[in-house]
Order: structure tokens, then sequence, then C-alpha cells
């Protein structure tokens, strides 16, 4: 018999992005951590690809990972098109 864990749809941690952080910033950032997120997909596929016998937790771990940094650029690109908005409006 399979258990699953809860879902949650935040992860464990939190990241405090920059108040003072532009728009611009922010598209960089959001840029960098989707970045990551690529080069850990790569990275686990190759190790996928070269391993006989999967080991399904470091599977999981690094799909968990793939998943905050991925979360981390949307929230990222969220604030930067929320203050784009913003300094439109104000003007």
């Amino acid at each position: 018999m399979t258990t699953t864990r809860d879902q949650n749809t935040h992860p464990g941690f939190h990241y405090h992005i920059d108040p003072e952080a532009t728009s611009h910033e922010l598209m960089n950032e959001a840029m960098e951590w989707l970045q990551y997120a690529r080069s850990l997909t790569r990275l686990l596929a190759d190790f996928i690809h070269a391993t006989d016998a999967m080991d399904c937790q470091r599977v999981a771990h690094g799909m968990e990972a793939i998943g905050a940094l991925m979360h981390m650029g949307v929230q990222c690109t969220a604030q930067a098109h929320a203050r784009m908005c913003w300094e439109q409006a104000k003007e």
C-alpha cells in the first residue's frame, strides 16, 4: 500500500524579495532562479539516464528542488509585473 504526503502549494521555505528592487532587477533575478531550475533538471535527467537502478528518494528530492527554484522564479516575475503595473498607474 502506498501513502501520499499532504501536498501543499507553498514550499517549506520563505525567500523575502527586496522591497527596494526595481522591476528590471526582479526580472533578472527570476531569470537566475529559472536557469538554476533548468540546470538542475538537466543534471537530474543525466543522473536518471546514467543509472541502472534509480534512487527514487534522490529523484524526488531533485524534483522538489526544481519546484522550489521555479516557484522563486515565478514569485520574482509576479512581483516585477505588479511593480510595473503600479508604476504605470502612478503616471
